[in-house]
């Protein structure tokens, strides 16, 4: 994907009416924007500065520092799929039904929340807050690879494919759609976490 120009993006450019009045919420969008097209480590407040047309001392007054803008971003992609599993749904009734409310409640939360959900896939742990954030990735992997078990148990989800592998190949999936959808483009994507679930799941269906 070509980034877009940063002189001639609207949500990003102060040129048209002066310096724009960013709130906190502004400046991440542009931040996150920022890491994902040259990546976080590569990025100085600086750069982000600059494309804000802010100056630093600005930019310092609603965020302390470089790792404060990561930890929040991180946050509104963690807290979303944590979140999933704390719906009731997740946690009644057959372990196949829970596992398909989850696999579609996690890509809901990938399209509501695609540059977020973007820069995690790309943390590596290089700081204690990529570190952190990578925990609670595997946390939430071993939640989803438990349920996959237990519905292999309960003799919906076949069990000659290993739960582990299972849960890696559908999240493979699902995230494999931060590369190619767009909000704008005709993919709707109130239905993806349907359509995944229909292509993915019902291939380790028993019967």
């Amino acid at each position: 994907m070509t980034a877009a120009n940063p002189a001639t993006t609207p949500a990003d450019s102060p040129a048209r009416r002066g310096r724009p009045g960013y709130d906190r919420e502004g400046i991440l969008a542009v931040a996150v924007r920022l890491f994902n097209e040259q990546g976080y480590d590569a990025t100085s407040v600086s750069d982000l500065a600059r494309r804000l047309g802010l100056a630093k001392s600005a930019l310092y007054h609603h965020f302390s520092s470089k790792e404060e803008l990561l930890s929040v971003a991180l946050e509104a992609a963690l807290g979303g799929l944590e979140a999933v599993f704390d719906d009731p749904r997740a946690s009644a009734g057959a372990a196949s039904d829970r596992l398909r409310f989850v696999l579609v409640g996690a890509t809901d939360v990938l399209v509501a929340q695609l540059p977020a959900v973007t820069l995690l896939l790309r943390v590596r742990g290089n700081s204690p807050v990529e570190q952190a954030a990578l925990e609670r990735r595997r946390v939430f992997d071993h939640r989803v690879t438990a349920l996959v078990a237990e519905a292999q148990a309960e003799g919906d989800v076949r069990d000659d494919v290993d739960a582990a592998v299972a849960a890696r190949l559908l999240f493979g999936m699902i995230n494999s759609v931060v590369e190619w959808y767009r909000p704008s483009g005709g993919v709707d994507g109130g239905r993806l976490g349907a359509d995944i679930v229909r292509i993915a799941l019902d291939g380790l269906r028993t019967s």
